[in-house]
């Protein structure tokens, strides 16, 4: 039995540990909040060690964020009031606070309108494009990496970000905070 123990915990040391980081910035980008990426993290990592037995070793990255993604399905469905929020009024209360038409790209990268204009872009992606701008911009995550967590071939999540980020673009624009032509 101690043999068994010490072997799972080898395994897990081995597998697991190393991917902390990378599991922690998805589960950031999943959660959108510190303190719930940390418990997302914290119930990827219970699961993870009762599966490690059951688990092959070939790309643990992969296997550990399939993982993680299904801890965030499971806590989703339980808080399924949260996902009511009306986007109609966060966006009047960002339209209000507009001040003039000086342009200022330092301001406007550290600009917490600007942060919430694009966060509000994410939000906006259906789930399909949203998905591997969060892995590979927000998470680091590869384009093979992300095509592993998704289950999809690595062109497709090339040509789901390419898609992302053009209308990402466009609603930026759209909220005028694109690029701007110098005279």
């Amino acid at each position: 039995m101690e043999a068994a123990q010490t072997e799972r915990d080898a395994a897990f040391r081995s597998y697991v540990v190393p991917e902390l980081d990378v599991m922690f910035r998805v589960a950031m980008s999943l959660t959108r909040n510190k303190a719930d990426a940390e418990d997302l993290v914290q119930d990827a990592l219970v699961r993870a060690y009762r599966a490690i037995d059951r688990f092959d070793g070939r790309y643990p990255r992969a296997w550990l964020l399939t993982i993680l993604r299904n801890a965030q399905i499971n806590r989703t469905r339980r808080r399924r009031p949260e996902l009511l929020h009306d986007p109609d009024t966060e966006m009047e209360r960002l339209s209000s606070t507009k001040s003039g038409d000086e342009f200022d790209p330092e301001a406007v990268v550290i600009d917490p309108v600007f942060d919430a204009s694009v966060r509000q872009a994410l939000d906006a992606l259906p789930k399909k494009f949203r998905r591997p701008v969060e892995l590979v911009d927000l998470g680091g995550l590869s384009y093979q990496e992300a095509a592993d967590d998704m289950g999809v071939p690595v062109g497709t999540v090339m040509s789901r970000l390419h898609r992302a980020r053009k209308r990402m673009r466009d609603h930026l624009e759209q909220t005028g905070f694109g690029t701007r032509e110098i005279d």
